[in-house]
């Protein structure tokens, strides 16, 4: 090898570490945006700081696949055989919580692809989706369901209990009826929807003053949290 193609060597080596370098410091600044707004437009009460890590961690680890698989195709055989024997067993509730982890894996090919201007505009495009999403609060259906368990004798009038559960209610179903206190009584689960949830008190109060009534109880749950 002559000086010159030596010293054309020398300084290739520094550009490939600064090259990958900034993909890696690339994909890890976006990532910690993406983390950030799935924090910040979380709903719900299953929050995993986990997977918010994996977030960040995962396009990292996409972003170095991708700087040593480069051009080559052997390598990139090599590596997607090595990560078949891998099983990822860890299941995901919320749709949502998916496509971040997939557009933080995104984030990370992109920037091990030298594609820094996709990587930063589709991380852009894609926290101003879900802030907007979230602002909004497209797609949500603001219902609330529950579950509404009472205890009546058996062979007691039901007529006064459905009126009064069709006046609060604007859906009705029974879920459950099976007997109780060793026959003498009857459990009654139906399924209801509230048109204003802050009936719901009036609701329980109204029927306690039933006749034979008893051990009344309401379960309220809101369609856009998940418990």
């Amino acid at each position: 090898m002559n000086p010159t193609d030596m010293l054309l060597a020398g300084d290739a080596e520094p550009f490939a570490l600064k090259s990958a370098a900034l993909a890696l410091l690339l994909a890890f600044g976006l990532t910690q945006v993406l983390g950030a707004v799935y924090v910040w437009t979380f709903r719900g009460m299953s929050y995993s700081q986990g997977l918010v890590h994996a977030i960040v961690l995962g396009s990292i680890i996409a972003c170095m696949l991708m700087l040593a698989i480069g051009g080559s195709i052997a390598a990139g055989l090599g590596i997607a055989g090595g990560l078949a024997i891998v099983r990822f067993r860890t299941a995901l509730r919320d749709p949502r919580d998916m496509i971040f982890v997939f557009a933080g894996l995104g984030t990370g090919i992109a920037a091990g692809l030298g594609a820094h201007a996709a990587a930063f505009c589709g991380t852009a495009l894609f926290c101003l989706a879900v802030w907007l999403l979230t602002l909004s609060e497209f797609g949500s259906q603001r219902r609330f369901d529950g579950l509404l368990r009472f205890q009546l004798p058996i062979g007691a009038d039901e007529e006064p209990v459905m009126k009064l559960l069709r006046q609060y209610s604007r859906f009705l179903a029974l879920v459950t009826l099976r007997e109780v206190a060793q026959g003498e009584a009857m459990e009654h689960a139906y399924q209801v929807r509230l048109g204003d949830p802050r009936h719901r008190a009036a609701l329980v109060r109204a029927l306690e003053e039933l006749p034979g009534v008893q051990d009344v109880s309401l379960l309220l749950q809101e369609p856009t949290v998940e418990i």
